[in-house]
């Protein structure tokens, strides 16, 4: 082989080899996260947000211990403080509907180098529910649609959105102790759900919501004539009779109310196409045999793509997230670049 082919394939290599390498150019942000299970959801988020002179890179708030959580990433252990090249990424949690009326509150609100969820938690969007038929089809591969998830959680929030409000009202003047998270949740609990009669669980759900809200009226008689003001201001947050469920607790919101209707509903889809697959093989045992373990074997679990699930960007809240990152990165780019690269 000649030099001069030599070393063009050397001059070609080496062009190749630094293409792969990291671009070190941008300005890079990191941005501290509460656990491992929002590295994923924050890097789908702000992926949409790098470009030529911005970088995120997603990281857990200490390289010196295992603490977590959201106290740690508001309050890093990296020994520096927030800011340009420096963010938390957390869950609003009741923090961003509390508006400053708690120090936790204001502590996420009031420092601009903190981004929040604005619906309760990552676990809210991953719970969208124009989303869930798409769910069961990576669960199950199969596209039959058979629960209406949209109306089921429409209906859910209507009937708890009262009771939220209340709740929303008590803790704004730090009276947890009157009606605590975890009474709230038990109250608003979905349980026995048939997901072919589905309004049968929900109207349970209904009274005992109502039997709270008769409570509340007769021993909270200085809430009178506060509440409706209040649900003018939640509407301008962004919460509303028909999406109630997004500003619960994301976990609940989860396990109690979405997977009590996602895991029956995957069950069925997956009897369905088993039942096609023993029906098509016609009395093949060998290749009805084959065609079941192939089928098991790419299935998952519901909870599993639920926690994977990206189709969150159509809902309004996840908007309101996209604007603040919007501003926060156009503030940014207006001052000088100094700090990580």
């Amino acid at each position: 082989m000649s030099r001069h082919l030599t070393s063009n394939l050397t001059s070609a290599y080496l062009e190749a080899a630094n293409r792969l390498r990291p671009k070190t150019k941008k300005r890079k942000i990191f941005a501290y996260v509460e656990s491992y299970d929002d590295i994923f959801f924050w890097r789908n988020v702000l992926s949409e947000f790098e470009d030529e002179q911005t970088a995120f890179e997603v990281m857990l708030p200490s390289r010196t211990n295992l603490n977590r959580g959201k106290k740690t990433a508001l309050m890093n252990r990296l020994g520096e403080s927030l800011g340009n090249c420096m963010i938390a990424c957390v869950d609003a949690d009741l923090d961003y509907l509390l508006q400053r009326h708690t120090p936790s509150s204001m502590r996420m609100l009031d420092n601009p180098y903190v981004i929040h969820t604005y619906a309760y938690s990552i676990e809210s969007y991953q719970c969208y529910a124009p989303s869930l038929h798409d769910v069961c089809v990576m669960a199950t591969l199969n596209d039959r649609d058979i629960f209406n998830f949209e109306e089921y959680l429409r209906q859910y929030s209507e009937i708890i959105y009262e009771l939220f409000v209340w709740m929303v009202w008590l803790h704004r003047r730090g009276r947890f102790n009157e009606f605590p998270l975890n009474n709230f949740n038990n109250i608003i609990s979905v349980e026995q759900l048939n997901i072919h009669k589905p309004i049968d669980a929900l109207e349970r759900v209904r009274r005992q919501v109502n039997r709270k809200l008769a409570w509340l009226q007769q021993h909270v008689k200085d809430a009178k004539g506060k509440l409706t003001p209040l649900k003018e201001e939640l509407s301008a947050l962004g919460v509303h009779k028909d999406n109630t469920y997004l500003f619960i607790q994301g976990h609940h919101l989860m396990e109690n109310v979405v997977d009590a209707a996602l895991t029956p509903v995957c069950t069925l889809l997956r009897r369905e196409r088993e039942k096609d697959i023993k029906l098509l093989a016609r009395g093949n045992n060998q290749q009805m045999n084959n065609e079941l373990s192939c089928y098991s074997h790419s299935q998952f679990q519901p909870v599993q793509m639920l926690r994977r699930n990206t189709a969150y960007k159509k809902c309004e809240v996840y908007q309101m997230l996209r604007t603040h990152i919007q501003n926060f990165l156009q503030i940014q780019k207006k001052r000088p670049t100094v700090g990580n690269f």
